[in-house]
């Protein structure tokens, strides 16, 4: 049932122009403006598509976009999915299968975070090198179906080490601050206490999310090479915790947008 549904979306997706793409992006919290350097050849809303989740959060548009960039095809979510929308997991990770089905062989991926590391400074980026998953539940849980991909897919490297390397040539080359570190998903949607920073910058996470690892988990499972890049969008030093603001976290989201547009437009071009 669920690859008949799954089979169906792409069905009714290339009947929408949705022709072979081959790099699927993932846009997060305040991140869409990479879809204005999208020479678009079809969009649909999430709505739009049957079966398909639907955006809840404010920040995300919910389109599913189609064109060219940087000479290559590729499909661009405008806005995501998270668990704390009242979401499965296998739901909320049901657009990456789709894009393995119509054609994607690499998956970008972008998210909003908050940074325990002292040295990753609100603004700037940092690839994902690794993740922490303490989220409540695993998109690959219940029935497996061997079209999805094997039951237990080894998760030694989820994100591509020659994508990353990539990523940080461009950022060399184009005088872009870019880290790499260990990303943490939480359940959210509330932002954690003092006690939480701490405890997850103990455990080995340089930023933590509500998102991403999910996404990634299904990447690896179906053989879709990933990567990932974490905007931060706040500090969260737990002995000089600010009060978070949304209107703080999308503007630093915005500052540091411009350069996740050039990694991404660069990386696209040298695939």
């Amino acid at each position: 049932m669920i690859m008949k549904e799954l089979k169906n979306i792409s069905s009714f997706l290339k009947t929408k122009g949705f022709e072979n793409p081959e790099v699927g992006i993932v846009l997060g919290t305040g991140l869409g403006n990479l879809v204005e350097h999208i020479n678009i050849i079809a969009e649909i809303d999430y709505e739009d598509i049957p079966d398909f989740p639907i955006s809840t959060v404010e920040s995300h548009k919910g389109k599913l976009i189609y064109g060219e960039l940087s000479g290559k095809l590729v499909i661009a979510m405008q806005g995501r999915f998270h668990y704390y929308e009242g979401y499965s997991f296998r739901e909320l990770t049901k657009p990456i299968r789709i894009m393995k089905l119509l054609g994607v062989e690499l998956l970008l991926l972008s998210n909003a975070c908050g940074s325990m590391n002292p040295r990753f400074k609100k603004a700037s980026l940092m690839v994902l090198d690794d993740h922490i998953d303490l989220l409540p539940g695993n998109p690959l849980t219940g029935k497996n179906y061997d079209e999805m991909g094997p039951r237990f897919p080894d998760m030694s490297q989820p994100y591509n080490k020659d994508i990353n390397q990539l990523f940080h040539q461009i950022a060399k080359e184009k005088n872009i601050q870019l880290h790499e570190g260990v990303y943490v998903a939480v359940a959210g949607p509330n932002l954690e206490t003092r006690a939480e920073y701490r405890f997850l910058r103990t455990i080995g996470a340089d930023v933590v999310g509500m998102s991403t690892v999910p996404e990634v988990i299904v990447a690896n499972q179906i053989g879709l090479k990933c990567a990932a890049v974490s905007v931060i969008t706040d500090e969260c030093d737990p002995d000089n915790l600010a009060v978070a603001d949304i209107k703080d976290i999308l503007a630093s989201a915005a500052i540091a947008e411009v350069d996740l547009i050039t990694l991404f437009k660069e990386l696209i071009s040298r695939i």
